[in-house]
Parts: C-alpha cells; structure tokens; sequence
C-alpha cells in the first residue's frame, strides 16, 4: 500500500510532460529565436532594398530635354565635368557650379581639360573648393543657389551616385528643384554588371553609403559640415 502511495505523488512538470505537453521554454532560448527572426527579416529587407537600388541606378536616364535656372556637377570624374560644360554650351542652364575641387586645381587647368573657351569660363562657370564629399557638396551647392536666387538646378554626377546626391541635397535645401543628370561611365542596364566584382564592389559600397545617409538624416546623428571652411585650423 504505501509503495503504491509513493508512486501516485508526482510534481506537476512532470505530469505536463507525461501528457505531452513540451517543456516551456526558458528566456534565453526565445530570446535566441526571435533575434534569429529579427536578423532574417532584417536580411531580407537589405536585400530587396539593394534590388530596388540598383535597378533605379541601372534605369537611370538623363532627361531627352533637360533644362533649369543653373547646373551643378558633383566632382570625382572629368567625364562629370565634361558633360556639365557640353550641357552649359548648349543652354540648359544659365549658370554652372564645379563644387569640391581640389585647392591645387586651377580654374584654367579644368577650362584646358574640357576644351571650353575662355570666355565661357569667365561669364558662366564657378569653381567651387570648399567641398570635401558629398554633404558638403550639397552645403555648398545651396549657399551658391540661394546667393544666385535659383530654383531649379540640374545635378550632374555618376548615376550609382545620383541617389545619394539627390537625397543630400533636398536635405539641405527642399525648396529648390533638383532635376537629375546621371553620367553612365559603364552600361548597366544591359551588362552583366553582377558578376563583374569591380561593379559589384562600386554598387554595394554606394548601397550602404545610401543607408547610412538615410539613417544620418532621419535621426540628425552622425552629420558634419563637410566643408574645408568648417574645419578646425591645426595651424594656430
């Protein structure tokens, strides 16, 4: 009798798990599987976003008849240059700004290398050197639009660098019109640019450089002036 008494006392896990019921789960173990959730789901999203991105970067067209107030072309290729002066000869804009030259680069020696005339340069192109990347260019930009009065603008740059470009720039100044002017160094759209590691680099580095920015401007963390005129002078 009292052996059979022993036997009928069980704790009551014990019992939920004679009736199949799992064991609950401990607080580590959840907390593993909902980050496992969280990063896949974080992953996913990162991906498709780097889809979006690169089709927008390979579909990018210049307008067939583009025109504003003035242009400005973003530094870092003279092929930029070059397309920006062609578009000033031709009457797009009344106006052009090259923003972030380097300091030892010369208005003449940017006038030799597109071959423009003399009297271009002295009417119409503004040589812009306070810029060091592309907050600063969007800085500078605005301060030259608004002491000019403009309100469209025509943005010349690469096309993988144009959403960045376009983002910086209505950051700072969402009042003025800026029409988009993509430069194609490589045929995207019909190339196997995926599988060309030295594309593929160039793509991811810009997509991550998109969402940083994205991020910077919607918590207002991590901005800086970029502009050689807000940097402290070492020299005193």
């Amino acid at each position: 009798m009292g052996h059979m008494y022993r036997n009928s006392i069980r704790s009551k896990s014990e019992l939920n798990r004679t009736g199949g019921e799992p064991a609950r789960r401990g607080p580590v173990r959840r907390m593993l599987r909902w980050g496992g959730v969280l990063f896949v789901l974080t992953t996913a999203v990162i991906f498709v976003g780097f889809l979006r991105f690169a089709d927008s970067v390979t579909t990018l067209k210049p307008p067939a008849e583009p025109h504003a107030d003035a242009i400005i072309v973003l530094t870092g290729g003279y092929q930029r240059i070059d397309q920006a002066v062609e578009l000033l000869q031709k009457g797009a804009g009344q106006r052009l700004l090259i923003s972030g030259v380097h300091p030892s680069t010369t208005p003449r020696q940017i006038r030799k290398m597109t071959q423009a005339s003399p009297e271009l340069f002295s009417c119409c192109v503004d040589v812009g050197y306070d810029a060091l990347d592309t907050i600063g260019n969007a800085e500078e930009a605005t301060n030259w639009i608004h002491a000019k009065g403009y309100k469209s603008v025509l943005v010349v740059t690469n096309n993988y660098h144009m959403p960045r470009s376009l983002a910086e720039l209505a950051y700072v100044d969402p009042d003025t019109q800026f029409i988009a002017y993509p430069v194609v160094n490589t045929d995207l759209k019909n190339s196997d640019w995926f599988a060309n590691p030295d594309a593929m680099r160039v793509m991811l580095a810009e997509y991550a450089k998109v969402l940083f920015a994205g991020a910077r401007n919607i918590t207002g963390l991590w901005r800086h002036p970029g502009l050689r005129s807000a940097e402290p002078d070492t020299d005193s």
